[in-house]
């Protein structure tokens, strides 16, 4: 293990708050304190009290790796257990009493077992029942509200205040919507808070209940005007989608909203394992149908994984004389789409059952990471063709997606991207869109292939999902969801290179001069 304690690579987070006054300064302070309750309460979902376990810890490696891992499970490694006389990690996190079965919690005749803001757990009597998160997490909830309504008393910007002070209600509440609909609004604030329960991905028995994160960011005001104007394509490349009608009639919301932004403070689930590098919400499909969604690119962060990683798995893997085709706009763009990519598509499944999320369950986070991935590079496709993306070539955008493949596969079967990964390049590979020197183990580009895969690809995920097809995707991830022989190899050359597999954040209000 003391190779594996090293597979993080540290990054300073930090940015430009030179031209930020002293209240918008101490808003930050507030900001941050917040978001270190949404870590406190995300080790509660995913593993317990962090203390118990930290201080039984004595070698560092293995106790740094515990906390970035917020638990004794190997993320990016199957959460396969590190730590002596741990037992494997439940596939429900701390949802879900572990000794539930599926078929008792199906069987359960309760409505709203499939929350987002509530635990299962059991009565006196051994029966399920459910406890609101605003219950359980009271006192650090409330906390954190206090918090967020102090901070908006500092704010200049009168529509974010707003947004503060209804946060601080949703975060007591477990009623979110009224702030996303707020945030959906905000235009002109430099500073950028992203908090609450929000990602389903931890729930990994049904992917219904959300996990606390938060992140605290600067917005890149010259980055995001370059980024502004693709909104207003999103109607037109909902209806160019590859599939019939009926999969493409929900129209997503015109008010939707691209930017740059640098991070300097992430938290809880946004901050275990693996680290995002871009935002795409609400969640909530009412929301997003009403208005879209934002999509927030994580400009620091990227440029991390961009200079740290996929450029040196790209010397180890790519063929020669397709490398300068691995650039950061084309990833910038690649990423940046994909997060546009998850308002394209169907919320709703076709049959009138409800969401797509509750057809597919467990399944549903991965196979819309995939279609994301697969969509974005679509949009990049059509966005070309129309000349509003004129940085670099096209071939820039298929280089840098295969070398970012082998990036994100990394992230392992316990990883909704690292699961979506392992789909595309079985499937990619399957069509040819990708051919492998077997003398020096480097990968090409076949571009005819490669965009009929696309086309292909994304016509399968979209009818998986408008079908609610729960059966369909099982047999898709059985069949597409792993690494074979091969493919484990050369990630193995990866390892043996010494390459990191993601960042790990020194962070805090400090480390950016607060």
């Amino acid at each position: 293990m003391d190779a594996r304690y090293n597979i993080y690579e540290p990054f300073t987070l930090s940015a430009d708050l030179s031209h930020l006054n002293e209240d918008q300064r101490q808003m930050l302070r507030l900001l941050i304190q917040a978001s270190e309750i949404m870590d406190e309460l995300f080790w509660l979902q995913a593993y317990g009290e962090s203390g118990p376990l930290l201080d039984a810890i004595e070698d560092p490696a293995q106790r740094r790796f515990a906390a970035i891992n917020y638990g004794p499970w190997d993320r990016l490694d199957g959460d396969k257990p590190f730590v002596d006389g741990v037992a494997g990690k439940p596939a429900g996190a701390r949802f879900y009493p572990e000794d539930m079965s599926k078929q008792e919690f199906e069987a359960w005749e309760q409505p709203a077992k499939d929350g987002l803001y509530s635990l299962v757990r059991r009565n006196e009597d051994g029966a399920l029942t459910l406890v609101a998160y605003s219950e359980a997490y009271a006192d650090q909830l409330q906390a954190a509200a206090a918090l967020l309504r102090e901070a908006a008393g500092l704010a200049e910007i009168e529509s974010f205040a707003a947004y503060l002070r209804l946060r601080a209600d949703a975060i007591e509440t477990d009623n979110y919507q009224p702030s996303d609909m707020a945030w959906m609004d905000m235009k002109d604030n430099e500073v950028e808070l992203v908090i609450g329960a929000i990602e389903n991905y931890e729930d990994g028995l049904y992917s219904y209940r959300a996990a606390y994160e938060s992140y605290v960011l600067i917005k890149d005001l010259a980055w995001s005007e370059r980024l502004a104007r693709f909104s207003k394509y999103l109607p037109e490349l909902q209806q160019g989608l590859p599939v019939p009608e009926a999969y493409k009639a929900e129209m997503p919301g015109s008010n939707a909203d691209l930017g740059a932004y640098d991070a300097i403070y992430y938290a809880g689930h946004s901050n275990a394992g693996a680290k995002t590098i871009a935002i795409n919400l609400p969640n909530d499909e009412q929301v997003q149908l009403a208005k879209g969604t934002r999509r927030l690119q994580l400009k620091n962060a990227m440029q991390a994984k961009f200079d740290k990683i996929l450029i040196p798995i790209t010397a180890e893997l790519i063929a020669e004389d397709q490398r300068q085709h691995v650039t950061f706009d084309a990833f910038f763009s690649n990423t940046m789409f994909h997060e546009v990519a998850h308002g394209l598509g169907i919320k709703n499944t076709l049959d009138g059952q409800g969401t797509v999320r509750k057809a597919l369950k467990e399944h549903s986070s991965a196979l819309e990471e995939g279609k994301a991935d697969i969509l974005g590079l679509y949009m990049v496709q059509q966005l070309r063709e129309k000349g509003e993306i004129d940085e670099g070539v096209l071939m820039d955008n298929y280089v840098t997606f295969l070398a970012g493949i082998f990036r994100s596969v990394r992230f392992g079967a316990s990883s909704a991207h690292g699961r979506a990964n392992m789909v595309r390049f079985n499937f990619f590979e399957a069509a040819g869109a990708f051919s492998r020197d077997a003398e020096t183990g480097h990968y090409r580009v076949n571009v005819a292939e490669f965009e009929d895969a696309v086309q292909d690809l994304s016509g399968r995920i979209l009818m998986l999902q408008g079908d609610g097809d729960y059966e369909g995707v099982d047999t898709l991830m059985a069949e597409l969801g792993s690494i074979g022989p091969a493919l484990q190899a050369d990630l193995d050359r990866l390892a043996t290179a010494g390459i990191p597999v993601d960042v790990v954040f020194e962070q805090g209000a400090a480390v950016v001069g607060l």
